[in-house]
């Protein structure tokens, strides 16, 4: 492979559809201002490197991005491309990842609000994450010891695994299809409401009026605390493993909990609700 090192960047698109190519400690950065540096590039290692300017990487194949930061100032920086491989780099700038597909991050740290929009397949390990609308209408999420700070994360996304996480986020898993959350902790008000074949196991779940609205909701051995008005209008199995603040107008299904401070059925529930009182 060819290698470009040491390089001070700000052309408009300066290293156009570049191929088969290593970039080394440069900076994208100068008075020139130039957007839209890796653009349709292919076999592409980006190594060391810093960011400053917009739209970075687009219409890009086989690229990787290593040990490098992208600022706040970099918006827009990875879109349209396919199989890209993101490691121990911070990332920064509004809706960095967009229109992707087959993507691997590890060791980042994520400050982006409207992150991850419409990608397909996406591996994230170790990563801490800030910023709003987080994964939007994505699908095949694989995540594993993932840290997230922001509300309304994960709506409309399918086919997805995550474990090992906590998620500080309000409004999470709206719409979500096809979901399973294993050894996490999810906090935040209105969790998954309008969601369809989605399971929680061995989760600890924090915050007012989750899991509303949802078909085929499955809960396995899951902690609930501070929760109220839990499961309207939904279909649920679940076992729960601490005491309910409140359970209202469940549509059907069968809860065993330990113990339900208050019980709201409005509607002739067909749901069997087990308790140890």
């Amino acid at each position: 492979m060819n290698i470009i090192k040491n390089k001070v960047l700000d052309e408009e698109r300066a290293l156009y559809g570049l191929e088969n190519t290593i970039v080394r400690k440069c900076i994208f950065d100068g008075e020139a201002d130039g957007e839209s540096a890796l653009k349709e590039c292919a076999d592409i290692q980006v190594e060391n490197s810093f960011f400053n300017l917009r739209y970075p990487f687009w219409h890009d194949n086989n690229l990787k991005i290593h040990n490098c930061e992208m600022t706040k100032n970099c918006r827009a920086g990875i879109w349209y491309s396919n199989n890209i491989e993101i490691k121990d780099t911070k990332i920064s700038g509004i809706k960095a990842l967009r229109e992707c597909s087959y993507v691997n991050m590890e060791r980042c740290d994520v400050f982006s609000p409207e992150f991850g929009w419409s990608v397909d397949n996406i591996k994230m390990n170790e990563c801490s994450i800030q910023g709003e609308y987080f994964m939007m209408r994505s699908a095949n999420l694989d995540f594993d010891s993932v840290t997230l700070d922001g509300k309304y994360s994960f709506q409309y996304i399918k086919n997805s695994v995550f474990e090992n996480c906590y998620f500080n986020t309000k409004d999470a898993f709206w719409h979500a299809e096809n979901v399973i959350v294993r050894n996490s902790t999810v906090r935040g008000e209105y969790l998954a409401w309008y969601c369809k074949n989605v399971t929680f196991e061995n989760c600890k779940i924090i915050g007012t009026q989750p899991l509303c609205y949802c078909k085929n909701l499955k809960l396995i051995d899951c902690e609930m605390a501070e929760t109220d008005l839990c499961f309207e209008k939904s279909e649920v199995n679940a076992v729960i493993t601490t005491p309910v603040i409140s359970i209202k107008n469940v549509v059907s299904g069968r809860i065993f909990v330990p113990s339900v401070s208050e019980i709201i059925d409005e509607y002739n529930s067909r749901c069997e609700i087990i308790t140890e009182d």
